[in-house]
């Protein structure tokens, strides 16, 4: 899955470029995906992730973060976010979710503010798709629908995204590891 991810990201890369000077006039706050419908998939899950962490949240956490490069970037990532919520849930059996359980997801992101930049089907692999949401000043949103057999992911990130940058927050507050290659660091000429 790693490698639809890297390929997903990739894309979506590419695809920022295209939409860059396309805007839409939405509000930060509305990039927030109603995930409460999925709650019941815990009780069928054998494992399952529940990630909300609102702004309050994201800055008394990017208080902790000390000086280190690492830890400065994460620290400037996440100041400016509203929010992180992620919901994945691993299913010993196939067909423990619903199509109907997807397409409520899918609804929401079907209004005019969100930009479906990538899709990826694999029947080997399962699906992926990603979403942005822009307003004037960028990127104000970020979606990530993640479909297998046996495994369901929300990540919903509000607030200004650096695609770039989004390799720093892989493996913390619960984002999975999407992939993302980091950026070289650009050696200084001394």
């Amino acid at each position: 899955m790693k490698t639809l991810f890297q390929s997903v990201l990739k894309l979506a890369t590419l695809s920022l470029l295209l939409i860059a000077g396309f805007s839409v006039s939405a509000r930060a706050q509305s990039a927030r995906l109603q995930l409460a419908n999925l709650d019941y998939l815990a009780g069928k899950a054998s494992q399952t992730v529940d990630v909300n962490i609102d702004e309050k949240l994201l800055h008394l956490t990017a208080s902790f973060f000390g000086n280190e490069p690492d830890e400065k970037e994460i620290k400037a990532l996440i100041n400016g976010l509203k929010g992180i919520y992620v919901k994945s849930f691993e299913f010993e059996h196939e067909g423990e979710y619903s199509a109907a359980d997807v397409e409520a997801i899918r609804t929401q992101l079907k209004s005019s503010a969100w930009t479906k930049i990538v899709g990826i089907v694999s029947k080997k692999e399962g699906d992926v798709e990603v979403y942005l949401m822009s307003d004037n000043n960028g990127i104000s949103g970020l979606a990530v629908l993640s479909i297998e057999p046996k495994e369901l992911t929300v990540v919903n990130i509000i607030g200004p995204v650096d695609i770039a940058k989004l390799a720093t927050l892989e493996d913390q507050f619960g984002i999975p590891d999407l992939g993302i290659e980091r950026p070289a660091k650009i050696k200084s000429k001394n």
